[in-house]
Parts: structure tokens; C-alpha cells; sequence
């Protein structure tokens, strides 16, 4: 869990000193591990489960404070936004029981989320990214309201000096940009943690680094962004983007992001930390320890809180972690990929598979430097991110395989001999590995799922129809806890009220447009219209910002008055330069109301001046026609049943 006891407006002169505090807290640590402070004699495990809160027609809803005020269990805590909460699941030690332990411990959190949730009509979804969610919901509104947010929020963006940028290509392409870090919060995952001592911390973190592609490929649970279909794993290119705050400048001369894979087998934990310091600057202070190198002296175990505040914002996906304990000081190697869901099972047999894996290659007396590229490890992770099980690796030795045979051939029975070595029982080993094989061997992951299922849904059912169905059968299935591999593909479902997805013009505005420029010739309106069959195309300049509309009447108008029509005649001259225009979050009531105030037929939708959508009365015919088809549904299912009863 972050630190929340952060400071706002510190001046230049506060953040120079917490600087200085994060170098001192790094001389202590350094001075820890060479007099063998670090424990060593013991390995335990750990979790953060991440979830969504949803309302009852499964959109994101901000339910976090009032439930975080209710739920009183220490083990929760807030995330960004108020759609999201998380529970920091109770250390293990890594022995007999502990991963149904943790299975067990997990299922309860979600209870207890969900039987709060459904205190306030709302509900508890585990995915990577929620497919119902919107950048409409990504506003500061919808942050929660507590200082390390805001703070991070202010300091990324001075330090970005633009907006951020998200770009992702897969089976569909999505492009957007966004004003503040909270696309940050689509993402929820299930991190673990694994405790390693001092003098094995290098090279288990870098066998970490090498497991997390294949591990990743088995459980990627993040396909969809709304309706579009992208990479397997979209959480990782959602984060690295969301909070990026290099430059093009700096991006040109190649410095590292903020959230990375990294670049190089580490050397030690001292290298990864003093790395990070010089290339991120500090973006939040707390209080902090003004002498952990005397503490050290005086036998005292600092807790370190300048330089683990500063961890805390570097996004490794493999990230090293410092704790104290009763005095006593650990070393943690927290693992960040693996997403929320598909349910509770699946995300105990990753963990069992990755603790497993790192136990299992860790006795094999070899570093894995010298068996593998470092290139090949973060490409291995690269393709993983984008096709999941369908990558094909370069592993030890230059060898190519496909990431199912390198799972089913050789890593599951690695896991199987690591999680027999640390004594786990048989029983668990066999239930969560075989979960694993089932699903590599099926080919159906979360990812999956959700595309084929968006994929085989019906073209004439809206898209925000279409994830909501998708978000129900999450649900349906988690409450259950049946596994992925067992899945049924998602379906749109009856009992699904179809007004949810036509309450804001957001959900169906057209997006797709086609658009002229001002300087170009009426002509080229004209046939826009005559070939799509539209009585309206906006007018845009070159940085996509909403500068006019242009009607079949405003053409029709300039040809009854007798006015030359040719390819001379600009838009300019025949465009309403000041049109009505509407945000993505205007309620549909608000709107039909606006259009029918003002006589309007088109309405352009803006967000920051620039086009990103287009609401027709047409559009809201659609809306009224099958509110009509209801009601004389309904009429017909009362007539029926008063006949029935003559």
C-alpha cells in the first residue's frame, strides 16, 4: 500500500532536503546488507488484490469512501480512483498450506468487498481493465480526494509538460490523449510479493525478471478497452503511458520511463535503487528519518521511508522492496504484472506458478546472466504483452519455442519440483498446476475470452451493449469461482437494461466522422453527405478542434439563392461558424431536450475544444423506437395476463 502522509506545495528548498534524506536512507541500506542485516532465514509470500466497483448495469461506480468507511478491517485501503479499492492480503510463510491460505484470505476480502458494495447497488469485479469503463470516467471528479493523488497529479503533468498519450494497436487501434495520470486507474492487478534474502536477492530477482513473459502469457486477463480489441496484457501499455513524463525531447534522447521492464541484468539492489535516483526525480516528500546511517550504528532498523516513498513512484514490473518487521529488515521482490481475475483460483494458480517457478529454477545453481540475453528476456515480455500464449520466445541457450510448449514442456515441472522443495502440499500443488495446464492447453486465458466473445457477439448490438454483457458474465462466473478454461463465452443478455448503455451521449455518440476543413470546396460536403447518407459534417482545423458544421440544408440554401456551386466555393462561406456544441458526459434527457429547445438536428461532441464524437436526431429516433417496442411489450404482456385471468 502507498504512503498517504505526503506533502503538498513543499517548495524547491523541501524537495532538495527529501533528496538528500532518499541518498542517506540508500548509505543505510547498503550498510545493512554488507553487515548481513538482511533476514535470511526465512521466505514468505504475499498479495495485493486490486478490484473494480461497479453499479447494477456493471459501469464503473465511485463507491470506495463510503464503503472504506464502513469496512472496518486494516486490511483495506483506497486506490486512485473511487471506482477502484484494494486489500493487502496477510504475509505467508512459504510452506505446507500457504497458498490455500491465501486462496482462502483472498476469497474472503472479496466478500467482504462485495457484501458492502451491495450495500450501495453496486457489485465487485476482478479484471485487468474493466471493459465498461470510459475516459469520460477517467476525471478528477472521480479521483479520491486524498493528497498523494492529487500531488503525484501535479507533479507528473509539470514534469510531462503535456498531456499524456495512450496508443495501442491490436486486432482495433485506439489512440487518445488524456489531461491527468488517472487512466492509470483502468488498470487493477493481483501483485505478489516474495521475500528473498540479502545474498540471493540478485540473482532471484533477475530469474524473476527472466519467468515474468512466460508467467504473464498464461494469465493475461486485459484485452479489451471498451469495445476495442487490443493487446492481451493493455494494462502494461496503459500504465507505462499514463504516467510517462518524459518529453519528446527526452524521449529522443532515450531516457528511461518511468514504468519499465528494465534494461540490464542487475549486479545488486544498491545499482537498481541509485539507477532509479538518478533518473526520476523525487515528485512526493513525507516525513522521514533524519539519520538512518546512526540508527544503523546504534542497532535500530530504519524503516527507510524517503527512499521507499521514492521506490513507490518507479513502475519496474519487477520492483525491489525494503519492510521492518520487529526490528528485523527484508528484502522483497514485488511482481506487478499479473492482472486482477479472471477469479480468485486462477489468480492463486499464478502466484503458485510463479512461486513455484522462482523456488524451482533458483536450486539449479546457475545465473541465469550467462543463459540468457537480457534483450531476449524484455522481448520475450514485449510479445507476451501483446498476443499472450501465442509468443514465440528466444529462452536459454538461443533456443526458439512457443510460450505454450515452454510452459507445458518444461516451466510447469520446474514449479511443480520448487513448490515440492519449499514443502507446499501436494494436494495444492497438483490443483493449482494442473488450473495452469488446462487453461495453456485450451488456449483460453481472460484475454482471450473477452475476444472472442466481443468478437462472436451479434454486429447489430451496440458496443457498450456488448461490454456490458461481457462485465455480467464476469461477475456471474467469479461469485462462482469457476476457473477460466470453464467459461461459456459471454452473451447479451435479456434481462440486461439496454437504457443503461444510451444514458450519456458518450456511450453512443458516432466516433467515427468524417470531417472537412474550412478552405475545402462545398462540393467535396455535398458528396460526403450523398455517399454516407448524412445530412451534417463538422468543420475542423488541423489540430482536430471543432471550428464549424455544415448542413444539406445550408447547401441547399446557397443553391435556391442562385449562387455559383463549384469547386471555388469554400466551406467557409456556407458553414454555421458557431454551432450548439455538448460534452461526452451530457445525459441523453439533456440533450433531446437542448436539440428540441434550439431546433437542432446535430450535435456536435467536444471535449477541450477538440471533436470527438457527433449525436444526430437520428440517433435519438433509435432510442425512442425501442423505448416504444418496450412499452408495447409490456402493454401486450398485461393484456395477456388480464385475459388469462377472465
Amino acid at each position: 500500500m502507498g504512503e498517504q502522509n505526503i506533502s503538498r506545495e513543499g517548495s524547491d528548498q523541501d524537495k532538495r532536503r527529501f533528496t538528500r534524506a532518499v541518498l542517506n536512507d540508500l548509505r543505510a541500506l547498503e550498510m545493512m546488507i554488507d553487515r548481513g542485516l538482511i533476514e535470511s532465514n526465512a521466505s514468505r509470500i504475499g498479495a495485493e488484490q486490486e478490484m473494480f466497483i461497479v453499479d447494477k448495469d456493471y459501469g464503473p461506480k465511485c463507491a470506495a469512501p463510503a464503503m472504506l468507511k464502513e469496512i472496518e478491517d486494516p486490511r483495506f485501503t483506497n486506490e486512485i480512483a473511487q471506482f477502484n479499492i484494494e486489500a493487502n492480503l496477510s504475509p505467508q510463510l512459504f510452506t505446507g498450506d500457504c497458498l490455500r491460505r491465501m486462496e482462502e484470505e483472498t476469497k474472503e476480502v472479496v466478500s467482504i468487498a462485495r457484501q458492502h458494495a451491495q450495500a450501495h447497488n453496486s457489485n465487485i469485479v476482478l479484471a485487468g481493465i474493466l471493459p465498461t469503463l470510459r475516459q469520460m470516467d477517467l476525471t478528477l471528479e472521480n479521483m479520491t480526494p486524498a493528497d498523494r493523488y492529487f500531488e503525484l497529479n501535479d507533479r507528473l503533468k509539470a514534469l510531462k509538460g503535456s498531456d499524456f498519450r495512450l496508443d495501442i494497436r491490436g486486432m482495433d487501434e485506439l489512440s487518445v490523449t488524456h489531461d491527468n495520470f488517472l487512466l492509470e486507474a483502468m488498470n487493477t492487478s493481483f501483485q505478489v510479493h516474495f521475500q528473498v534474502s540479502g545474498e540471493a536477492f540478485v540473482n532471484m530477482y533477475n530469474l524473476s525478471q527472466a519467468i515474468t513473459a512466460p508467467v504473464l502469457a498464461s494469465a493475461v486477463n486485459s484485452s479489451l478497452i471498451h469495445h476495442f480489441r487490443l493487446w492481451h496484457e493493455s494494462r502494461i501499455a496503459v500504465f507505462q503511458n499514463s504516467v510517462d513524463t518524459r518529453s519528446e525531447t527526452h524521449q529522443g534522447r532515450g531516457n528511461y520511463p518511468r514504468v519499465q521492464f528494465g534494461n540490464e541484468w542487475i549486479n545488486s539492489i544498491v545499482d537498481v535503487f541509485r539507477e532509479d535516483i538518478s533518473h526520476f526525480p523525487v515528485v512526493l516528500t513525507t516525513e522521514f528519518e533524519e539519520d538512518p546511517v546512526a540508527m544503523v550504528e546504534q542497532g535500530i532498523i530504519p524503516k527507510l521511508h524517503a527512499l521507499m516513498l521514492h521506490n513507490g513512484t518507479v513502475y519496474r514490473w519487477n520492483r525491489p522492496c525494503y519492510g521492518v518487521k520487529d526490528n528485523i529488515a527484508h528484502l522483497r521482490i514485488e511482481n506487478r504484472v499479473l492482472p486482477a481475475g479472471p477469479s480468485v483460483i486462477d489468480e492463486i494458480a499464478n502466484s503458485a506458478f510463479y512461486f513455484g517457478l522462482m523456488t524451482g529454477m533458483s536450486q539449479g545453481n546457475f545465473d541465469i546472466s550467462e543463459k540468457m540475453r537480457f534483450t531476449d528476456a524484455r522481448n520475450n515480455f514485449r510479445k507476451t504483452c501483446r498476443i499472450g500464449l501465442e509468443a514465440q520466445y528466444n529462452w536459454m541457450g538461443g533456443d526458439s519455442i512457443s510460450a505454450r510448449d515452454l510452459i507445458r514442456q518444461e516451466l510447469l515441472p520446474q514449479a511443480e519440483q520448487g513448490l515440492k522443495s519449499a514443502g507446499i502440499d501436494a494436494q495444492d500443488i497438483e490443483r493449482y498446476l494442473n488450473l495452469i495446464d488446462a487453461r495453456v492447453m485450451q488456449g483460453q486465458t481472460g484475454a482471450s475470452w473477452a475476444i472472442r466473445s466481443i468478437t462472436e457477439m451479434d454486429e447489430e448490438i451496440h458496443s457498450d451493449e456488448k461490454v456490458r454483457g461481457i462485465v455480467a458474465e464476469m461477475v456471474k462466473q467469479q461469485v462462482d469461482d469457476t476457473p477460466i478454461h470453464l467459461w461459456p463465452l459471454a452473451t447479451v443478455s435479456e434481462s440486461l437494461d439496454w437504457r443503461a448503455s444510451f444514458s450519456r451521449l458518450g456511450q453512443f455518440m458516432t466516433t467515427k466522422l468524417l470531417t472537412v476543413q474550412a478552405d475545402d470546396s462545398i462540393d467535396l460536403a455535398a458528396s460526403i453527405m450523398e455517399w454516407k447518407h448524412v445530412r451534417h459534417v463538422p468543420v475542423e482545423n488541423e489540430h482536430g478542434e471543432l471550428i464549424g458544421l455544415v448542413s444539406h440544408r445550408s447547401i441547399l440554401k446557397h443553391i435556391v439563392q442562385g449562387k455559383a456551386f463549384n469547386d471555388q466555393t469554400a466551406i467557409s462561406e456556407i458553414m454555421n461558424d458557431n454551432p450548439t456544441y455538448v460534452h461526452p458526459e451530457m445525459s441523453t434527457v439533456e440533450a433531446i431536450q437542448l436539440m428540441r429547445d434550439k431546433k437542432l438536428s446535430c450535435l456536435p461532441v467536444v471535449t477541450k475544444g477538440k471533436l470527438v464524437g457527433v449525436v444526430t436526431d437520428y440517433d435519438l429516433i433509435k432510442i425512442a423506437s425501442k423505448l416504444l417496442q418496450d412499452y408495447l411489450s409490456d402493454y401486450e404482456a398485461k393484456e395477456s395476463s388480464k385475459t388469462e385471468e377472465n
